[in-house]
């Protein structure tokens, strides 16, 4: 058998530590034990955040924070823009559609970075636009958005700006107080490294006078609720509280790296991921390639299905294919949270092989040795 080594955009790696805290007994969720832990877990979540506003927790996935974004924000009948660039982006659409809102789509190309200007030109032709909705990091394409940019944008504009943080929070720099994002989302699966089964998401200020002014069709997913509860540290309903506590040691982790470090390693490892992907000839998907994974078209003659399944086969290495109209068309690699640079390069020493096995025409170490060149380029300007 071979030794698993989970190289996909979500669910990724959890460190032993944190599993471990899974096989402790569970204790009651609304003891004071349980409570004291959510405290610390606030405060750690504002950390990874980078935000002065409480970050809510639900039980789901981050898709429930998604939900809870829409039905909360924007009353039946009003009208939101969705910034469409990926499966991800538009599940946004899907779900306000669910809701009954008026759905404005600013397409753009799958893989190409939203053009915040095309964003200002829908918010003069729809002032009326109670929500923008983004996405920091499109998980189906690769694709990292200036979410900065568009944030001054949006600011700008009595609409509120909505994040889709889920693989993005805690894998690339994100700045939500400073950037303008109004209620940003995450997941617990991606760079925070556990299982999936929490989401969490923050609001800003200008956020709640949205969600204030209006009564929600929103039951389990209703942040009114989740405010109440969030600050007496408690949950409206009964939380996944032993992955709560699992939380707790993964936001240890965090804090004793230092997001900035937890970022710049981020930024390393995907720079070294896209150099050894272009050594071999591959072309990366994306024009602004997000810093959690990394995606790269199949090459002509092969399947995507080929790739990922000996990469498994052979050397245990997991990843995923396209989604929707890129099914087949991509193969994508995960390199967010518990990941490092040997994870990198071991995955793409799997990838030469499994190339060189399927009849490509590689050079053995080109990958690896680009991608060490990376990481040797950076840790020597660290030490300067």
């Amino acid at each position: 058998m071979r030794k698993p080594r989970l190289m996909t955009p979500g669910p990724a790696m959890v460190p032993e530590d944190v599993l471990l805290e899974l096989a402790r007994p569970v204790i009651h969720h609304r003891s004071d034990e349980a409570k004291q832990v959510i405290v610390e877990v606030a405060e750690g979540l504002k950390e990874v955040f980078q935000t002065q506003n409480d970050v809510m927790i639900l039980t789901s996935s981050g898709t429930g924070a998604m939900e809870a974004a829409v039905v909360n924000t924007v009353p039946k009948g009003a009208k939101a823009l969705v910034l469409n660039a990926g499966h991800f982006a538009a599940r946004w659409a899907n779900i306000c559609k669910v809701y009954g809102v008026n759905v404005v789509t600013v397409d753009t190309e799958w893989g190409q970075p939203v053009d915040p200007d095309k964003v200002a030109a829908a918010l003069k032709e729809h002032p009326d636009a109670v929500a923008v909705f983004g996405t920091l990091s499109e998980t189906s394409t690769g694709t990292g958005h200036p979410i900065e940019a568009i944030g001054r944008v949006v600011a700008q504009t009595p609409a509120l700006f909505v994040v889709d943080g889920i693989s993005g929070v805690g894998a690339m720099e994100c700045h939500p107080d400073k950037w303008g994002i109004d209620i940003l989302c995450a997941g617990s699966q991606k760079a925070l490294m556990l299982p999936p089964g929490l989401a969490f998401i923050s609001v800003s200020s200008k956020g709640w006078a949205q969600i204030d002014s209006f009564e929600a069709p929103a039951f389990y997913f209703n942040l009114k609720a989740a405010r109440t509860k969030a600050h007496e540290f408690d949950t409206p309903y009964t939380p996944a509280h032993t992955l709560i506590l699992a939380l707790r040691t993964s936001l240890r982790r965090i804090r004793a790296e230092g997001i900035a470090n937890v970022w710049k390693r981020h930024k390393a490892m995907s720079e070294a991921c896209q150099a050894g992907v272009k050594a071999l000839g591959l072309e990366l998907f994306s024009a602004s390639p997000a810093e959690g994974l990394t995606a790269f078209r199949v090459p002509e003659g092969l399947k995507d299905s080929q790739i990922r399944g000996r990469m498994t086969e052979r050397f245990g290495v997991a990843t995923v294919g396209g989604q929707a109209k890129l099914k087949g068309k991509i193969v994508r690699i995960g390199h967010m949270g518990y990941t490092d640079e040997l994870d990198v390069v071991s995955a793409l020493a799997a990838l030469e092989m499994t190339l060189a096995e399927l009849g490509v025409d590689v050079e053995p170490g080109a990958a690896v040795a680009a991608a060490q060149r990376v990481f040797m380029s950076q840790t020597a300007t660290a030490g300067k």
